[in-house]
């Protein structure tokens, strides 16, 4: 199916359908079942958590093959792929018998993700519409920022009805049922290389056009060379991407150190998603009137700001603040990963460039909640101060950056 015969919402709707299932069937999947897979199992529940940062790690190495796949063919083809590697790791999974079968059962799952989450579908989006693609990017962050409103309740209402073993086969029968035939409905992406004209011949679609623009144009007026501009993105998004999962991991604990109960850290850990689903809507609206490079910087500072509240002030009276702050921030970082490279670099090899920025990011997210478990048990909420300094690292960094057209 052509580009034009599937409207850009529909694309959006599908894809983002699409990555809410792959999101939530796997990062999301070991806060619900971690515990009753390591009891069956006869292994200890960091061991499953251990394994589980195996596969965010691996699927780091994954994304600049994946990118580069996506460069030369489209997304649909490697989305569809990524399908039936997820429903074979989850399958595996709800089979497993020890730890050497739960370790496979990741590394499927690693590869899957390494190609099937958000760097991929945003490659795919970009590959299809080339500088017009922020819209549909952000659309794609949207609906995918349910996943973890809809997979962690899911998960842990089929553990109870099923067991977790039932809940894997679940999921992946839905990959199987759903996942598929909407990344198989995605439009086909033209060829890299545009025909030449003839006479009576079609003008060149925008996704051929977006295919086959040089990757040197737009990045000659960088303040930096291309390859230091990426390692410098690189660094960025290692920084908010460590604090993200350390928050993610580790909020409640955070919050009872900082004077808040239980209850309080229960509050605060709720309000994260809507803050980050509204930071997303803002970014859509009111901020579509700024630069994707203006509005990552001050994504990058909602967290120290928050930090610092919480700090000065303690749980009890800035929780919801940190909370709603950190949230914003991290929704709009997300969508800020497929913009910003955009911005900065074009369409010409996005993928790959993609995969190469990702990378150390991702890799380290894998040991983000050790590592911050670490400073937390150290430091108590003092554990703030790293999580803040990374965030205003980042800020710095981009500060140093323009855009090529600034």
């Amino acid at each position: 199916m052509s580009l034009a015969g599937r409207s850009p919402t529909g694309v959006v709707l599908a894809l983002g359908t699409a990555q809410t299932l792959a999101w939530a069937s796997s990062y999301y999947l070991p806060a619900m079942l971690a515990a009753p897979m390591a009891r069956d199992l006869g292994v200890r529940t960091p061991t499953v958590f251990a394994v589980f940062s195996m596969a965010l790690i691996l699927s780091a190495l994954v994304g600049p093959a994946a990118g580069r796949l996506i460069d030369r063919h489209g997304g649909r083809p490697l989305l569809i792929a990524t399908n039936l590697l997820f429903a074979a790791g989850l399958a595996l999974l709800g089979s497993a018998q020890g730890l050497a079968t739960l370790i496979a059962a990741w590394v499927l799952l690693g590869l899957a993700m390494g190609a099937g989450l958000y760097e991929a579908a945003f490659a795919a989006l970009v590959r299809l519409y080339g500088h017009q693609s922020r819209n549909a990017i952000t659309g794609i962050t949207l609906l995918a920022g349910f996943a973890s409103t809809v997979g962690w309740p899911l998960s842990a209402w089929l553990e109870t009805q099923v067991g977790w073993r039932g809940a894997c086969y679940t999921w992946a029968a839905l990959h199987l049922l759903l996942g598929l035939p909407l990344n198989a409905w995605l439009p086909r992406a033209a060829a890299p290389q545009a025909p030449e004209a003839d006479d009576g011949a079609a003008p060149p679609t925008p996704t051929a056009a977006a295919a086959t623009m040089p990757a040197a144009e737009p990045v000659q007026r960088l303040r930096f060379s291309p390859d230091v501009t990426a390692a410098l993105l690189s660094v960025v998004f290692m920084c908010t991407w460590f604090v993200s999962t350390a928050m993610a991991a580790h909020l409640p604990t955070l919050m009872q150190a900082a004077g808040g109960t239980l209850a309080l850290a229960v509050l605060a850990g709720a309000l994260i998603g809507p803050a980050q689903v509204a930071g997303r809507l803002a970014e859509f609206g009111v901020l579509r009137r700024y630069s994707p490079l203006a509005v990552t910087r001050g994504a990058t500072l909602t967290h120290p700001l928050g930090a610092l509240a919480l700090w000065a002030l303690g749980a009890p009276t800035a929780a919801v603040a940190f909370a709603i702050l950190h949230g914003l921030g991290n929704g709009i970082m997300t969508i800020a990963k497929g913009t910003l490279p955009l911005a900065l670099f074009g369409p010409a090899g996005y993928g790959a460039r993609q995969g190469w920025i990702a990378l150390p990011g991702r890799a380290l997210q894998g040991l983000a909640p050790w590592l911050f478990g670490l400073a937390l048990e150290r430091w108590g909420a003092g554990a703030l101060g790293l999580s803040a300094a990374l965030g205003l690292a980042a800020f710095a960094i981009l500060m140093l950056l323009r855009l090529p057209r600034d």
